[in-house]
């Protein structure tokens, strides 16, 4: 009887094995940081592909019609109720502390939802309102679940569903005007030089070759001189150690022009 049992059992098993295996959930891959910064990390350098998006009035935008100055690209999903807005109110007084240092037109700013199936026109324009930069000249963009997976690929930026909806490296990434990755930027809230002085350096420090040559040099001269201060948290221009430069080279080249004189003279 004994053996009947067990027979009875091992045919059970066998015919409710391809059933049970049927309706095995895969679980879902967990979020790693070190992983997450190390992609990060790796994709600078990566060259961001040609990709199609929608803005908040339904207007079709490539990214790469956004190449020629330095890109900041953010992403976030709307739905997202505390770290994204954090995450975008404070790169908003970020993004006007570099204006203030480069001009209102020296880089593009865009702010991108990745959770495509809620993340549409409508509900960016919100997120947008409710954190104040619907009208600071960013651009505001949705796109299909095939062209997000290809931009993070782009950007190294990783992200998983979790219970608070997605689980991702909190990243701003500067684009050069090439359309390359040039720097990426972490967390919630980060210190001003570690957004602006890249940016500084890809508007003051790599002139297009059709700049005319005086545009050029003002432009170096304007690197050289920036300096943040970090008592206001802002950033001048301080021409003085410039002049004094200019002012011991001029010294300098008088003395050699009158000690030559004499020399010829004597």
């Amino acid at each position: 009887m004994r053996h009947i049992t067990l027979i009875c059992g091992f045919i059970l098993h066998m015919a409710l094995s391809p059933l049970a295996q049927a309706y095995t959930v895969t679980p879902e891959p967990a979020f790693d940081y070190d992983t997450a910064l190390a992609t990060s990390q790796a994709a600078v350098g990566n060259s961001v592909g040609v990709h199609r998006f929608t803005d908040i009035d339904g207007n079709p935008v490539r990214l790469d019609r956004l190449r020629g100055k330095p890109l900041l690209v953010s992403m976030i999903f709307t739905s997202c109720y505390q770290i994204c807005p954090m995450t975008t109110r404070h790169l908003a007084s970020m993004v006007e502390k570099a204006r203030d240092a480069l001009g209102v037109d020296s880089f593009n700013v865009a702010l991108i939802g990745f959770d495509s199936a809620v993340d549409t026109p409508d509900a960016m324009r919100f997120f947008a309102s409710k954190q104040g930069v619907y009208d600071r000249g960013w651009h505001l963009l949705s796109a299909d679940a095939q062209t997000i997976e290809a931009l993070s690929r782009d950007l190294g930026f990783l992200y998983y569903p979790s219970s608070n909806g997605f689980d991702h490296l909190i990243q701003t990434s500067i684009i050069d005007a090439e359309g390359r990755v040039y720097r990426q930027v972490y967390g919630q809230v980060f210190d001003t030089p570690l957004l602006v002085d890249p940016l500084i350096e890809l508007v003051l420090g790599r002139s297009p070759p059709e700049q005319p040559l005086l545009a050029n040099l003002v432009n170096r001269i304007k690197l050289f001189c920036t300096t943040y201060d970090p008592q206001r948290d802002g950033y001048y221009l301080d021409y003085s150690l410039f002049l004094g430069m200019l002012i011991g080279a001029t010294i300098i080249a008088i003395g050699g022009t009158v000690v030559v004189r004499g020399m010829r003279h004597g």
